[in-house]
């Protein structure tokens, strides 16, 4: 569920329905799991297609949300959960699939169906967004 959350930008009914999708999905086609991989990938996989097919369904937003400013010497700080949710949906994808669950990038490729370099790049930015936040370079 957790994972659904981030991966969706942290829209609870939108990851409920995803974690429900995935487990439906996972269920049915249990009986056909070979083992070529790790039973945590399969799910994962089935996962990410359910959350992508909701993030697909959303009406698209035409700019990206702006990353708030704080000023120099400002003590207050955003959550990092919160600056994560702002983030672009491919750059929130590869961040969450990467840095939190430990993905490669050439899984993360396979996963999202992106050439690895892609996946690199999105993070890239994903991290720099961040950073520009936290006023480090």
């Amino acid at each position: 569920y957790l994972f659904a959350l981030r991966f969706l930008g942290g829209v609870a009914q939108d990851a409920e329905d995803a974690v429900q999708e995935c487990w439906i999905r996972a269920v049915e086609s249990l009986a056909s799991f070979r083992w070529q991989s790790s039973f945590r990938t399969w799910l994962f996989g089935i996962a990410v297609n359910c959350s992508r097919e909701l993030l697909r369904a959303r009406p698209r937003q035409l700019e990206e949300p702006a990353f708030p400013r704080i000023a120099p010497g400002h003590s207050g700080m955003m959550d990092l959960e919160q600056l994560i949710r702002r983030l672009p949906d491919g750059c929130r994808e590869v961040l969450v699939l990467h840095d939190i669950e430990g993905y490669l990038h050439t899984e993360i490729g396979a996963l999202l169906g992106i050439a690895p370099g892609t996946s690199k790049h999105q993070l890239f930015q994903a991290r720099r967004k961040l950073r520009d936040y936290y006023g480090r370079k």
